[in-house]
């Protein structure tokens, strides 16, 4: 269900208050010049909650995610993290972009690339190389330590950023179609990866695809967009348990019938 701000009247009536949302959108419009391109945007996402959203090409998916954060403000209305007004980065939101290539330092090693996260939060030298190795472990790089960006897969390279964000212990981890260039059986094996990672650590995301059946796998909930311009449409609560799987989730009844639905949602937008 949706929960509105400022007042939070669903939320109260659900057993929800405040305190138990990560991000808030209050009423977010984003207009350059006379053109509005996201209209009084209004949705909170609940803290450890998968959410994902989708929508066609200028429903304002990407500006959403920069308004998350930090990188620009809303022209009306106001974004906030755990009760306060996002007005720049934070090292307690990550970023996971599709053009994960251009995301990693050339000149580093994939240890190296993960070590820049926590350069920024000055953990001790004495300290990475255990953290490091941990992340190496999980996300299955141990053997590729000490390659550099080019010497790895698409897939390879995409595991390279998502482990840097999570060496960045952010609470909130914002994915703009991190999978969007990968080849099918890759993208299933990180839909996994992100999915066991992000729940063990307690991470909030929200993550926007273009892909439906992605969205339904992934997500708690499913937020669907509009364009021109950008506005919600509807949300869909998934109500599938975890852990899911490739194979017994996307042949769940649910799982269908979502995916019809929200075809049917964009079909004409």
């Amino acid at each position: 269900m949706l929960y509105p701000n400022p007042h939070f009247a669903s939320a109260a009536a659900s057993g929800h208050n405040a305190s138990d949302f990560a991000l808030e959108l209050d009423q977010v419009s984003v207009s350059f010049g006379e053109r509005t391109v996201i209209d009084r945007m209004n949705f909170s996402v609940r803290a450890g909650e998968f959410l994902c959203l989708v929508g066609p090409s200028g429903c304002g998916k990407t500006t959403l995610l920069r308004l998350m954060a930090g990188l620009m403000t809303p022209t009306r209305g106001e974004v906030r993290f755990q009760g306060e007004r996002i007005s720049a980065p934070s090292l307690e939101r990550a970023i996971v972009f599709q053009d994960y290539g251009r995301a990693l330092l050339p000149w580093r090693t994939v240890s190296g690339n993960i070590a820049l996260a926590m350069e920024a939060l000055r953990v001790p030298a004495a300290e990475r190389e255990g953290k490091i190795d941990a992340l190496l472990a999980t996300t299955g790089l141990s053997q590729a330590r000490e390659r550099y960006p080019n010497q790895l897969s698409g897939g390879m390279q995409q595991r390279v950023q998502i482990a840097r964000c999570l060496a960045q212990k952010p609470r909130l981890m914002l994915m703009d179609e991190p999978f969007g260039a990968l080849d099918a059986i890759t993208r299933q094996h990180l839909q996994d990866e992100v999915l066991k990672l992000t729940r063990e650590h307690g991470t909030t995301v929200v993550f926007i695809t273009h892909d439906l059946e992605e969205a339904i796998y992934l997500g708690d909930r499913v937020i669907v967009l509009g364009a021109n311009p950008g506005r919600m449409l509807e949300e869909v609560e998934v109500g599938i348990a975890h852990p899911r799987h490739q194979l017994t989730t996307r042949e769940d009844p649910r799982f269908l019938a979502h995916r019809h639905h929200l075809h049917g949602l964009l079909e004409g937008h």
